[in-house]
């Protein structure tokens, strides 16, 4: 092989990967339909052609039918009338009518078989043509299922790429410590905030407030002053009841 032919068919090769590459299955089945339908139109235009040769000479032939017929009543009529030399010229002129019928009728026969099966045959293309839409659309719909298995599982070979991950880690631990980090600054700020007597005293507010929130809560329940020194005295009374007798011990706040 020779330099030149091996350089042609590295170019047809080339070309050719090109051009299987480029192929989208869905505008080349598009075109496909486009291009059948156009071939459809042109048959039905030849078939519309054949019909229309099949009807002219089926007219020609019922003419030369009827012709046939008229003269033969012109060749009676000649008889009747004692004219057999005008009977002898209408015999022959239904004769060249019939002969003419007879091709005519020939011609007619063949038209219309051509007629009948370039109509079966325009059938054919038009169901051929049916069947390739649907099985376009399934085409198509099976084209867009196997590329969006193919979209998720390079999505997922993606992810099973344990570098994500680990990327995801590494910014976990780095985000840990900076949390770690800023707790303790927190803590060192405080420390050296000095005798922290502003916290001590917002406790002490807090101890009052809630003293206060006691005191006022009692006030609603009728456990005021008066309610305090009826406890202390109940109290006082059972303590009395359990000296034992003889003792004599008495509590000088009795007097």
């Amino acid at each position: 092989m020779g330099l030149f032919n091996r350089i042609g068919t590295l170019l047809k090769a080339n070309i050719n990967d090109l051009v299987s590459k480029a192929e989208d299955p869905e505008k080349i089945l598009n075109q496909l339909i486009l291009d059948m339908k156009e071939q459809l139109i042109e048959a039905k235009k030849q078939v519309a052609v054949a019909i229309a040769d099949e009807k002219r000479l089926k007219k020609q032939l019922d003419n030369e039918l009827h012709m046939a017929r008229e003269w033969e009543k012109k060749a009676m009529m000649a008889v009747r009338a004692g004219r057999d030399d005008l009977a002898r010229e209408a015999l022959q002129r239904k004769t060249e009518h019939d002969k003419l019928a007879s091709e005519f009728q020939a011609h007619w026969e063949a038209q219309k078989a051509a007629s009948d099966k370039l109509r079966d045959s325009l059938r054919q293309l038009n169901n051929k043509i049916e069947e390739a839409k649907r099985r376009k659309n399934l085409l198509i719909a099976r084209q867009k299922r196997a590329e969006a298995q193919k979209t998720i599982q390079e999505t997922m070979s993606g992810l099973n790429d344990t570098s994500a991950f680990d990327t995801f880690d590494r910014m976990s631990q780095k985000i840990e410590q900076m949390e770690a980090e800023a707790e303790a600054s927190a803590e060192l700020a405080e420390g050296m905030s000095g005798d922290n007597l502003a916290s001590k005293f917002e406790d002490l507010e807090v101890d009052h407030g809630a003293d206060e929130a006691l005191m006022a809560l009692k006030a609603k329940m009728g456990m005021g002053q008066q309610a305090e020194q009826k406890f202390e005295f109940e109290e006082k009374q059972e303590k009395k009841q359990s000296v034992p007798a003889g003792r004599g011990t008495w509590d000088t706040e009795d007097f």
